[in-house]
């Protein structure tokens, strides 16, 4: 794996890729260079052959949002020649599943990038929000996106409007999250999801993956035509017999991704 300044990588024999943002002493605050490495690191995780990529913080957040220092004096057409946060959509594009392992504060631009992420589990001391609204500006990588998409038009109004913050439990009644956990087992209870998820058919992983992200996209009835040429072509491999005689055989499904 390659050494990076502001995160690292690790993708274990297990198919499962652990990124982790690495600013610490600045509670993760996204920079550009940041940015820059995440891309490179999806890209490095993809060469890998990664089946599931795990994304968490150090220390005591998730990531507090963007280094404001940074971007304080950049003018409009700084943040437009350079199409300054579009890298950060690399997350939302990745084929295979993610999932967020929130420590911690994940805030504007931190929680919008976890908001990228297919499934969603925080820690009980976790806090999630949008106050860009406080700054003079907009959230600029999918925060009234996603998260209307995700909460709904009232709840994503209350927060992009007001700023003010959820806890987790509050984010996992609203829809935010997927699970909560203890502070202590939110990375070891993401590992878990991301290593059951490998073992399953990697073919079929993203079939669901693909099905379950069109149904924002489609009406209904295209959804449902999307959904069952999936299901009919999984057909033709050989996963679906093995996954279907271990069943009524009783034992663990051998998957080879054929």
């Amino acid at each position: 794996m390659s050494t990076y300044d502001t995160l690292s990588l690790a993708v274990g024999d297990d198919g499962v890729a652990l990124l982790t943002l690495n600013r610490p002493d600045a509670l993760n605050a996204l920079n550009s260079t940041m940015m820059r490495e995440f891309a490179e690191a999806l890209d490095e995780a993809t060469r890998a052959e990664a089946r599931v990529l795990v994304l968490t913080g150090a220390g005591r957040a998730f990531a507090a949002g963007a280094d404001i220092a940074e971007m304080r004096d950049r003018t409009f057409g700084d943040m437009t020649d350079a199409d300054h946060l579009s890298l950060w959509e690399r997350l939302a594009q990745l084929r295979i599943p993610t999932i967020g392992a929130v420590n911690g504060f994940a805030l504007g631009g931190g929680c919008e990038i976890a908001m990228m992420c297919d499934v969603l589990i925080a820690g009980e001391g976790a806090s999630f929000g949008q106050p860009e609204i406080a700054l003079g500006i907009i959230p600029g990588i999918g925060g009234t996106q996603r998260l209307t998409r995700i909460v709904g038009k009232a709840q994503a109004m209350d927060l992009v409007l007001t700023g003010r913050r959820v806890d987790a439990a509050e984010a996992h009644r609203i829809g935010l999250v997927s699970r909560v956990v203890s502070d202590a087992d939110v990375l070891d209870e993401a590992l878990t999801a991301a290593r059951k998820i490998a073992g399953f058919s990697a073919r079929a992983v993203r079939a669901a993956k693909e099905c379950v992200l069109r149904a924002d996209q489609t009406p209904l009835s295209e959804g449902l035509l999307f959904e069952r040429r999936w299901f009919h072509s999984l057909f033709a491999f050989a996963d679906q017999t093995e996954g279907m005689s271990a069943f009524l055989d009783k034992r663990p499904a051998r998957f080879t991704d054929g």
